[in-house]
């Protein structure tokens, strides 16, 4: 089998880092139990950052009892009746809770490696107003707001883009609607700038990533984000762009984020941006590290069958799309049910490394989470991928279906608005654009909706899967590391599925337990039944290419390694290898990017309703 795609070259790796040190792994469930007591214990939840002089103590009247690897489910049965749903404590409520963003921060210096070389600041706490945090208003203006494709705008979209970024890049640093706090809210969401403190966990951070909450959080930055430039330029029908590199015209850095080589500067330009990948480059929406040495044309091809991986095969039941759900309790270092959605770990994290500054420490700024908001074209990106969301459900597929779990539609986050009100908002008041007054050009469809991978001729295919190298599930000592290709034979539940039981329940591929540094970029490629003939090399254009796995870097968690889990479609995959009829499927795993510490501990395929 072929374990290679278009040819690279060697990856980029980034600068010698430090060790990880021997920090305990700490169980998915891990509860702190308050006691009923009449004593006071004062204890400070956590610290400011030294540049926002704020720091929060609160009083606790109730010491933790920490009982780890119990699910909060049975908590009740498990303790005999000695604690009841009445005198449970409130901690236990399952939605993730933000605690206030002003006095409940701390320094989010996880997923920066080199920190003396850091080109932007781990202390990302938002500056404090001293106000109270207000409940969520939906904007009654009728006017609805158009996002707009970046590569295809009109003179003054453009200059009032300009315009409201200048105008908030001249704010002074400590306000909230400064550029800098802007870029500021992604560091303290998504490095662990935030605990679990208002669910009764002050020790497990929030992590916005390789969960349910990926799509609703990112929703909501740029909800408030659009509407504070607006408010900045005094106009109520202020739309961001989106960088639409699912279109061929737009799969290269839009022309509204260049350099001005001559005339005053650009505010859309940002100098941390991998040089080679500056235009006429074709961007690589599957990018794994290295240079593609191939044509445009087949870039193009290669980037609409990403999308359409990404959006249809892989994304076929709301919890592929999504990502697995993540409760109050769940740690985000920890073994569990979460699992990292379609696009998050697809296109997403392709573009945010493609576009990351290779030259620098920790591949400011789009690179690494922690300095992806400092760069404008970051928030072109992510509004496309919310268009992601929008296109998804328009598909009218089966089993494209919005989340309906409380735990999903309670999880709340705090923001600035654009009048400086701290507001919380809840993820049941997102899903409905209308709702929110925004829009996108361009909600349906796309060229890679008629990107599914050709079906392989048998022709090119050997009369079986070489089994010489390949060991079955039961042959392996689980956690494996993936230090090299491994290859896998599985068994699958069930074979010849009729027209009419494909359409009901999907079949999936589910790499449980992958565990990496959460500081370093990790990719690995999944190829599935691969028996081409010698000599044909598999491209993520091929129906032999599952997907992959990947993770820039983020929070940490005081370098402990993370966990999360990987879910790939293979109903449309085994029609397209002719392999149908196949007891088993033969996976195999390649490592790109990150080898180090990556392992995995469980491979198996379901049926998963649709």
């Amino acid at each position: 089998m072929s374990s290679s795609i278009l040819p690279t070259t060697s990856p980029l790796t980034s600068k010698p880092t430090t060790k990880l040190t021997n920090t305990p792994f700490i169980s998915n469930r891990t509860l702190a139990i308050k006691t009923r007591t009449n004593q006071t214990h004062r204890s400070i939840i956590c610290n400011h950052s030294p540049d926002n002089n704020h720091n929060h103590n609160s009083n606790h009247s109730h010491p933790k009892l920490i009982i780890p690897n119990i699910d909060r489910r049975n908590l009740l049965v498990g303790l005999g009746g000695l604690y009841t749903a009445t005198n449970m404590p409130a901690a236990l409520a399952d939605p993730i809770t933000t605690p206030d963003i002003t006095s409940s921060c701390k320094e989010a210096n996880s997923g920066i490696k080199d920190i003396e070389n850091a080109v932007r600041t781990r202390k990302c706490c938002p500056p404090s107003t001293k106000k109270p945090i207000k409940s969520f208003v939906f904007p009654n203006e009728k006017t609805v707001r158009v996002r707009w494709p970046a590569h295809s705008r009109s003179k003054d979209q453009v200059e009032k883009y300009k315009k409201a970024i200048q105008a908030m890049q001249d704010l002074p640093e400590d306000h909230p609607h400064s550029f800098l706090q802007q870029a500021k809210i992604h560091c303290a969401y998504c490095n662990g700038g935030y605990t679990q403190v208002d669910n009764g966990f002050p020790d497990i951070d929030i992590q916005i990533h390789n969960s349910w909450l990926f799509f609703p959080y990112h929703r909501w930055y740029l909800y408030f984000y659009e509407r504070i430039l607006g408010k900045l330029i005094n106009d109520p029908t202020f739309a961001l762009p989106y960088w639409n590199w699912d279109n061929p015209a737009g799969m290269t850095i839009p022309e509204i984020f260049h350099d001005n080589k001559t005339g005053p500067p650009n505010p859309l330009f940002d100098i941390y941006r991998d040089a080679r990948h500056l235009p006429p480059q074709t961007v690589d929406l599957d990018f794994g590290g290295g240079e593609r040495d191939t044509t445009r044309e087949i870039q193009i091809a290669c980037n609409l069958s990403t999308i359409y991986r990404d959006l249809v095969r892989n994304g076929a039941d709301t919890t592929s799309f999504f990502g697995g759900k993540y409760v109050a309790g769940d740690a985000p270092v920890a073994n569990g049910d979460k699992s990292v959605g379609s696009v998050e770990a697809g296109c997403h994290i392709a573009m945010h490394r493609w576009v990351g500054d290779p030259t620098q420490a920790n591949f400011e700024d789009m690179g690494n989470l922690y300095s992806s908001g400092y760069d404008p074209l970051f928030y072109a990106h992510h509004s496309n991928v919310d268009r992601m969301w929008t296109l998804w459900k328009n598909l009218g597929i089966k089993g494209h279906t919005e989340l309906t779990d409380p735990d999903w539609l309670n999880a709340s986050y705090v923001f600035y608005d654009e009048n400086e009100e701290l507001v919380r908002v809840y993820n049941k008041d997102c899903f409905k654009m209308e709702n929110l007054k925004y829009k996108y050009l361009e909600e349906t469809g796309g060229p890679w909706l008629k990107s599914r991978p050709a079906r392989r001729s048998k022709n090119s295919q050997a009369a079986s899967i070489s089994t010489a190298d390949v060991k079955t599930v039961d042959q392996l000592k689980f956690p494996v590391t993936l230090d090299a290709v491994l290859k896998v034979q599985v068994k699958r539940p069930a074979v010849n599925r009729s027209a009419d039981e494909k359409a009901k329940v999907n079949e999936v591929l589910l790499i449980n337990g992958i565990r990496f540094d959460g500081e370093k970029y990790v990719k690995f490629d999944v190829f599935v039944n691969d028996k081409v003939k010698e000599g044909e090399v598999v491209t993520p254009c091929d129906p032999e290419y599952a997907g992959g796995f990947a993770q820039i870097p983020h929070s940490g968690m005081n370098k402990m390694l993370m966990s999360s889990a990987a879910r790939f479609g293979l109903t449309e995959l085994l029609e397209d290898t002719n392999t149908e009829e196949d007891e088993y499927a033969v996976v195999a795993l390649v490592p790109r990017v990150g080898r180090d510490d990556l392992t995995i501990s469980d491979i198996k395929i379901e049926l998963v309703p649709i």
